[in-house]
């Protein structure tokens, strides 16, 4: 198989996973869905496990170049509230989807899917070191991001679009630093 045919099934895997969750995903389902043999599919993934962590960094590759493109740099060059800004503005966004829900809600349980995951989390949105109420006003932020991402990926609500529009600029004000301060 040529290198390419990894993103085929790995793209594949991610289609079972949001039509059948993450119990429906076996390499047969996978190798069926990409148009490729078990074997074919045991080339590059030799066992499950091996698909699931390989899913996991493909999800998070995703996330990092839309981080990447919203923040014009590489991480390593940006100060925390410019990361964590990223994050928030690319999770308003939306675009969550029931495989990253599935493989999050995974992670709990595997220490190597969450390895790859705090890999990525810790680079875009750690948790901050202080109490200082700027510091605060970026978690606050990202755990709003988050649960906006939630709240799409798990009910297909879709705010409209006036609302998402506020809450984006209101997460852009707590990252910016920009809060009310007469409150």
């Amino acid at each position: 198989m040529r290198p390419s045919q990894k993103n085929v099934i790995l793209d594949a895997a991610i289609r079972v996973t949001e039509r059948d969750g993450i119990t429906g995903l076996t390499l047969e389902s996978a190798a069926e869905e990409a148009g490729v043999t078990k074997g074919g599919l045991m080339y590059h993934f030799r066992t499950r496990d091996d698909l699931l962590v390989a899913i996991q960094k493909h999800l998070t590759r995703r996330w990092e170049e839309l981080l990447k493109a919203e923040l014009g740099k590489p991480p390593e060059e940006a100060t925390a509230r410019e990361a964590v800004a990223a994050y928030t503005r690319v999770g308003a966004q939306g675009g969550a989807s029931k495989a990253d829900l599935a493989f999050m809600i995974e992670s709990a349980t595997s220490p190597e899917l969450a390895a790859v995951w705090d890999d990525h989390i810790s680079r875009w949105a750690a948790p901050p070191v202080s109490a200082e109420p700027q510091d605060i006003d970026l978690l606050v932020a990202r755990l709003a991001a988050d649960g906006l991402w939630l709240l799409e990926a798990t009910s297909g609500v879709q705010l409209p679009a006036p609302v998402k529009e506020a809450l984006r600029r209101r997460l852009t004000e707590l990252t910016e630093g920009e809060s009310d301060k007469s409150e």
